[in-house]
């Protein structure tokens, strides 16, 4: 399956008034599909090994036509150079065998922005803009990460329009491996000291921005993560979110799986 380049989209602001609206991508399935999974934020790394077990094998054995990993796959991701990296190259082997019978699609989040065309090409997965729009069954929905419209976060919306900005990726990229991991590291311990970077504050998406895009893009419910607060709630009346839960079966036990079929929206135990 060939991997399409999921380009990065211009943030909403509260300067100056709303921004321009992002360009968004759509996708549609097909009629015959019978179950769509979604799922993000399970920051695998090595010292997760029960969260990737159990990542690996709902994705191996879900009976879903299509999975989409709405961001944050990885803890960290400072390019794709990481993928020859002995527990991400397992991940890319994971991800390249699901890929051989089941469609996979990917958003970047926070964590693994720098995700590119060469890990998606390895790994088997299609590319999604963010956000992008999927039409199933008669309906449209909006997906995203969700940190894009995590307006009242000024310093992080600062901090993402710096990185995702393609002369600063350029740069970054350039400097090796190792200097890059140690720069993204400092740069996560001090977003885990302000509590503000993902999922550990009480920033949430902006509701009338998200209703804007909704509007805009004729799509009455959206599916994101980044939050790490599942549920499912009204934002205006006639638009709803859904969000979705992140992973962690290490120091926790959770896990979630949000499935959509022509029944609608089901929250599940991903498949054992």
């Amino acid at each position: 399956m060939a991997a399409a380049e999921a380009g990065p989209a211009s943030a909403p602001t509260r300067s100056g008034g709303p921004a321009a609206l992002p360009a968004f991508f759509e996708f549609s399935a097909p009629v015959s599909w019978r179950a769509i999974d979604f799922i993000s934020d399970l920051h695998l790394s090595d010292a997760m090994p029960r969260t990737f077990e159990a990542w690996a094998t709902h994705l191996r054995r879900t009976s879903a036509d299509m999975v989409f990993i709405l961001g944050d796959l990885f803890e960290l991701w400072v390019g794709d150079d990481m993928r020859q990296r002995s527990f991400e190259r397992h991940c890319v082997e994971v991800l390249a065998e699901v890929a051989s019978h089941r469609q996979l699609a990917f958003m970047v989040g926070n964590r693994d922005f720098l995700v590119g065309t060469e890990l998606l090409r390895a790994a088997g997965m299609m590319g999604l803009p963010d956000p992008t729009v999927l039409s199933a069954w008669g309906q449209r929905l909006l997906l995203s990460h969700g940190d894009a419209l995590c307006l009242d976060d000024a310093p992080y919306q600062a901090f993402r329009a710096e990185v995702r900005a393609a002369e600063w990726q350029a740069r970054f990229l350039a400097r090796p491996l190792a200097e890059r991991l140690e720069v993204a590291a400092q740069v996560r311990n001090a977003s885990a000291s302000r509590r503000r970077y993902d999922g550990d504050s009480n920033v949430d998406i902006d509701a009338a921005a998200a209703v804007r895009w909704l509007h805009a893009m004729g799509a009455a419910e959206m599916v994101h993560g980044h939050t790490h607060r599942p549920g499912s709630q009204l934002l205006a009346p006639g638009y709803k979110r859904h969000v979705l839960s992140d992973w962690d079966l290490d120091t926790a036990e959770r896990a979630e799986v949000m499935r959509l079929t022509r029944d609608g929206f089901v929250r599940q135990p991903p498949t054992a």
